[in-house]
């Protein structure tokens, strides 16, 4: 059973895991060993120190088992996806389709889900959750920059293309790719 509970800092090296993990494992499906390389980079848990903390809405799944070498609670972190309840500079901006300039939009910033749970629901279960917290932030729309390899997850999900754009992997500015700019508007029911 997956639960999704909010991130906090204790979670820091879990998530670390998962989210390398997540790229070896899942990101060759949309890119070369390069730019799969120059994205995992070399991340400590103290890049995750954020967790818990303002500015963002970050969220763990866990499941019963040690899949990822660190029980925490109940179960294992196997995956995690982070919520900016405001636009982020690098999208181009919400489509018409969302609500257009006048639409309060967030940005999903990550969903990544450990590669021996992927398929499992984790990843929806946390996509979920995050734009529940978005309606219950007055948000009207998401917005998003997927890899080649989530495209389809998204899609699945509600949301709409909207154009490519070019993203540098990790600190070297010439190892670059592309990425997929898609919006979903949100449904907060009655206004």
């Amino acid at each position: 059973m997956t639960r999704v509970r909010e991130a906090d800092p204790a979670d820091a090296a879990a998530v670390r895991r998962v989210h390398e993990a997540s790229i070896l494992g899942l990101g060759p499906r949309g890119y070369d060993a390069e730019q799969v390389d120059a994205w995992a980079g070399d991340r400590t848990p103290a890049d995750y120190g954020h967790l818990g903390g303002a500015g963002r809405h970050s969220v763990v799944a866990e499941r019963d088992g040690d899949a990822d070498g660190d029980s925490r609670g109940d179960g294992a972190v196997v995956g995690f996806g982070e919520l900016t309840p405001e636009r982020a500079d690098y999208l181009a901006g919400p489509p018409a389709t969302v609500g257009g300039d006048d639409a309060a939009v967030g940005a999903v910033e990550a969903v990544y889900v450990h590669p021996a749970h992927a398929g499992e629901g984790v990843g929806s279960a946390l996509l979920a959750a995050l734009e529940r917290e978005a309606s219950a932030r007055g948000l009207d729309a998401l917005g998003l920059h997927a890899s080649l390899n989530a495209v389809g997850f998204y899609e699945r999900r509600g949301y709409e293309r909207e154009r490519e754009a070019t993203h540098a992997f990790g600190d070297d500015p010439d190892v670059t790719g592309t990425v997929v700019e898609l919006w979903k508007r949100l449904d907060r029911g009655p206004r």
